[in-house]
């Protein structure tokens, strides 16, 4: 009406300095550094909830994966689950040491000794394979496609899988196998063909039962 003031449901600036915003909690009270943290300095790190990855001395921090890309890690699972020796064990997000870095696989296939343990993280040889689900963005892109592989690579870890949920006929999932220069190519296949995985032990489905309606 005439004369009223403008409304907003944005914050006045005098609100704003009587009520400023929490600053950030740090990792590590009173430490200004932002990079050249260890392994060490990754296992003494408090749970947040978060998942938080050392990657070239900086701390990377993932939030909660989406839906679609929780239940594609939730299926697959159960899938390695079905087709895994005893002596091996599948699991989400378990950090392995990689190098001077660690990671947080989605999904890591290790010794299943190892996994029982209760050890708060894992290394090669005790993993032998990790599953990656790419999220959106072009962070995450970079992480799952240029920047882990080679680290996964150099620690010898035998088997990468990396899980695509967009682009057309997604989900495609990549099977790559450890040689001399890298990471090889072995196999790919998407929705609605069949992916078989030989090492580190046979499987085979269809891509398309890692997202959407259920199959079965």
């Amino acid at each position: 009406m005439e004369g009223d003031e403008e409304m907003s449901a944005l914050p006045t600036e005098a609100w704003l300095v009587e009520h400023p915003p929490p600053s950030m909690a740090r990792l590590f009270p009173g430490s200004q550094r932002v990079a050249g943290y260890t392994v060490d300095d990754w296992r003494k790190l408090p749970q947040t909830g978060e998942r938080i990855e050392l990657i070239d001395g900086s701390f990377v921090v993932h939030g909660v994966p989406a839906t679609n890309h929780a239940i594609c890690a939730s299926r697959l699972v159960r899938l390695l689950v079905a087709a895994a020796p005893d002596h091996l064990e599948v699991a989400e997000a378990v950090g392995i040491v990689v190098g001077e870095d660690g990671l947080i696989p989605d999904i890591v296939i290790a010794d299943a000794e190892a996994m029982l343990a209760g050890i708060p993280d894992l290394a090669f040889p005790d993993v032998v394979a990790v599953a990656e689900i790419v999220s959106p963005g072009i962070g995450n892109w970079k992480r799952d496609y240029k920047i882990k592989p080679p680290k996964y690579a150099a620690a010898g870890i035998p088997v990468f899988i990396r899980v695509e949920l967009e682009g057309d006929d997604a989900p495609t999932v990549e099977v790559f196998h450890l040689g001399k220069a890298g990471y090889i190519r072995v196999s790919v296949a998407s929705a609605g063909e069949n992916l078989t995985l030989s090492e580190p032990f046979k499987v085979s489905f269809d891509p398309a039962l890692l997202a959407g309606r259920r199959k079965c």
